[in-house]
């Protein structure tokens, strides 16, 4: 007789993700990489937040990630909460070649963790790792510390290595705080289906939301009927990839 559990499906749960950061940081490209293994070059900035989804299969579940893409321009930063509220899961970004984009990050790290949900698990992300020389990770200081000597040229430099916070820096920052942390290009897809991975393995199943109706259906989060347009019309409807 065929083994009836063989054919059984894994549990499914879903799991509200935010991404916050400074604007142009990459939030939105990692989140297109990652849903539709896409990369645009000179991608629109986000208004508001955009909303998609994307499934995650882990040996024993599978995650279903609702993701709110955050705008990263101030002027949207008090609608932040909005988005983080009851999150189980945030992405805070930052760009390698930008150190104050760190300094943004850390400010958003602190938020989370006065103001939202106990327990949530977060990622400290360093994107445009594209922007790097394989070499720089660890021995990089911020270019604005110490100006270009006499006869060097700084966009010479600059193409061979962009980087501006070392990779030592916002590592011993994100073991301190106790987050996840990665470097990624969304431009390469190097370490991005890594994050969500991780994140989803690091969620404790206490705080999942489990199945729900008949076949199991996943108890999504219904927020996505509420979400904010700052141009006047509805945000865009969510979108679903391929599963990582």
């Amino acid at each position: 007789m065929a083994d009836s559990g063989a054919s059984q499906p894994k549990p499914s749960s879903s799991v509200k993700l935010v991404l916050l950061g400074e604007a142009a940081v990459g939030k939105s490209s990692l989140v297109m990489r990652f849903v539709n293994n896409d990369f645009q070059e000179n991608k629109e900035p986000t208004i508001g937040a955009a909303f998609l989804t994307q499934k995650c299969n882990l040996p024993t579940r599978t995650i279903k990630f609702e993701i709110w893409d955050t705008a990263g321009q101030e002027r949207f930063a008090s609608l932040a909460p909005m988005y983080y509220r009851n999150a189980q899961a945030a992405l805070v970004v930052y760009d390698i070649t930008k150190p104050s984009s760190l300094t943004k990050a850390q400010h958003w790290v602190a938020e989370l963790q006065r103001q939202a949900s106990p327990g949530i698990v977060i990622a400290l992300v360093g994107n445009k790792y594209d922007l790097a020389s394989p070499s720089g990770g660890d021995n990089a200081e911020d270019a604005d510390a110490a100006p270009a000597a006499e006869g060097e040229n700084p966009e010479e430099e600059d193409s061979a290595d962009a980087r501006r916070v070392p990779t030592k820096t916002a590592k011993a920052y994100a073991d301190e705080e106790s987050l996840l942390f990665f470097e990624t290009s969304a431009k390469t897809g190097m370490n991005v289906a890594e994050v969500f991975t991780a994140i989803a393995n690091a969620i404790p199943e206490t705080s999942l939301k489990g199945p729900r109706g008949v076949g199991g259906q996943t108890n999504l989060n219904r927020q996505e009927d509420a979400r904010v347009n700052l141009t006047g019309g509805r945000a865009e409807g969510p979108k679903e990839g391929c599963a990582c």
